[in-house]
């Protein structure tokens, strides 16, 4: 067991020459660690010092049976914001997970600098199933807004247009040396030559995807969102806000300084930041500096085949000690479009395309966030919280990665989510569009995880493209992004009961609408049902 507490308040930090007060958590960005062995419960007291309410989710966390402490957001589903001067302890059990997680707010845009990583060690007794690394280190990307987040995205909400992009990219919350007034502060990797080195990297970005490399050196991928991947030997990654991945690096370059870099791929349209965050690897010893540090070759930010054949590759261990469990026989199947939509604004009075008001959906539906969570709605039987009617299919179907000209942008706005029986074996076929801004969407469920059997550019084809799925050893994964103009089809089996948000994990996309909620009823007996809550939630106004 391992007690832990997380104090929220507002702390000044000076990035890009200038100094601002954001919200944080025990007054660092990024914040605090937690530590724990596989099979640990941790207990969190979140004490809220801010201004604003907030809700604190723990992402990648499987939380058996206890949805009351997932806190999924948008706030309101799993529970109320903490309100200021309050605090709310919450208990997290790591049963299944062994790698890299990350918690981070769930609140509006908060967790742009409320957020940390998770480190979950094999458990006591149990090592890696790769060569034990000599040292490890934490590598977190963020984003960096000059501005207050939360007045940016509410601006944009009262406009309708598309909300500011971030100023810069940061790695371990330092932009580096390509920005202003940063390279006094830009973070420092210290490495002896010969060692082998274990980074655990998270992509906490708002809203872009982003390639990763390190000059000179290769990455060898052993682990992405809390579960083992086959080694995949590469010179960069492509990881999307949400995820995480556990990478060896051995120093084994002539002593000397290497950029680490993070720049986005971002293949839209649609308004992205497009700078790029360094770090250095410095090798331990006496030499002479180079002018500047050696800089990785990344690939251009819309390059689709490159981020596509890093994502392909991806493979689980599927070992003996670390087996898959990939659902054959199908008992939900679940078509789900994924689109960028508008509504529409009398006298184009609005800011976005057209004058309209820009939003998003899944089939269509573009979710409303209720007053009253939906899990407290769903417990004790309140009506008029959430509507139990969102569909297998959207409404009708067209060329959805061709021309969309004559195809309706407005979306139905509502509260719907989809109930599933449990142990249900499910498989969810999400097709992107050509609808607004197409990109690629990395899509997050929560209280699970769930394996990617297949994936492609185009309309997804219900006769062919399932004999190219991989049905052996797909990876395991809480978030994974679906191509742009493209489809990708998960299973997983509904065993965890509760309500569970699924949602896109660029931030924009949320926030207009690219959500929904799977609600997995209870089994019959007492171990396969939702825990009941605890003394104390949250209060909804």
């Amino acid at each position: 067991m391992k007690i832990v507490g997380k104090e929220l308040k507002e702390a000044n930090f000076t990035r890009l020459c200038s100094t601002k007060s954001m919200l944080t958590v025990n007054g660092s960005f990024p914040g605090p660690e937690i530590r724990v062995h596989k099979g640990d419960t941790a207990f969190v007291n979140v004490h809220n010092h801010g201004k604003y309410g907030i809700t604190i989710h723990w992402h990648g966390v499987r939380e058996p049976r206890n949805p009351w402490s997932d806190s999924d957001g948008p706030e309101n589903i799993t529970q109320c914001p903490i309100p200021p001067g309050t605090s709310f302890l919450q208990e997290i059990k790591f049963t299944t997970e062994e790698g890299t997680l990350w918690w981070h707010a769930h609140s509006d845009w908060s967790r742009a600098s409320i957020h940390g990583a998770i480190i979950i060690l094999p458990a006591i007794g149990t090592s890696y199933p790769y060569p034990k690394p000599h040292a490890e280190d934490t590598i977190v990307l963020a984003s960096w807004f000059k501005g207050d987040v939360m007045a940016i995205i509410e601006e944009a909400l009262a406009t309708g247009g598309d909300p500011n992009t971030s100023d810069a990219f940061t790695i371990n919350g330092q932009p580096g040396d390509l920005y202003n007034c940063s390279s006094n502060s830009t973070y420092r990797l210290m490495v002896d030559y010969g060692k082998r080195y274990l980074l655990r990297i998270t992509n906490a970005v708002m809203n872009e995807e982003m390639f990763f490399g390190i000059a000179n050196h290769s990455l060898t991928v052993v682990g992405m969102d809390a579960a083992y991947l086959k080694p995949i030997k590469t010179s960069y990654i492509m990881i999307t806000p949400g995820q995480t991945m556990n990478v060896l690096v051995t120093a084994d370059q002539e002593p000397s300084h290497y950029y680490m870099a993070g720049s986005p791929f971002a293949d839209t349209t649609a308004p992205f930041d497009n700078t790029t965050a360094t770090a250095i690897l410095q090798y331990r010893g006496n030499y002479t500096p180079p002018p500047s540090p050696f800089f990785p070759a990344l690939p251009a930010y819309n390059d689709k085949y490159t981020a596509m054949n890093f994502t392909a590759r991806l493979r689980s261990l599927a070992s003996r000690a670390h087996p898959v469990n990939v659902p054959k026989k199908i008992d939900k199947r679940i078509f789900i479009t994924v689109s960028v939509n508008q509504i529409y604004c009398p006298n184009a009075s609005c800011a976005g395309p057209n004058g309209n008001r820009l939003a998003a959906s899944l089939n269509n539906i573009s979710f409303q966030t209720p007053k009253i969570d939906i899990l407290e709605a769903y417990y004790w039987s309140l009506p008029g919280v959430y509507n139990a009617t969102f569909p297998d299919r959207p409404p009708y179907f067209f060329n959805f990665t061709g021309d969309v000209e004559n195809i309706s942008l407005a979306p139905c706005l509502d509260t719907a989510v989809k109930m599933i029986k449990y142990g249900a074996a499910v498989e969810i076929i999400f097709q992107g569009t050509n609808l607004g801004a197409p990109e690629n969407h990395p899509m997050h469920q929560h209280g699970y995880s769930f394996y990617v059997v297949g994936m492609g550019w185009g309309n997804f084809d219900k006769k062919s493209d399932p004999k190219t799925y991989n049905l052996v050893d797909p990876p395991e994964v809480n978030t994974f992004g679906v191509p742009k103009n493209g489809w990708l089809t998960i299973r997983f089996v509904a065993d965890n009961p509760g309500v569970w948000l699924q949602h896109c994990h660029l931030e924009r996309h949320t926030t207009w609408g690219m959500d929904t909620v799977l609600i997995v009823k209870n089994g019959h007996t007492a171990v396969t049902s939702m825990r009941p809550p605890p003394h104390y939630m949250p209060p909804c106004h």
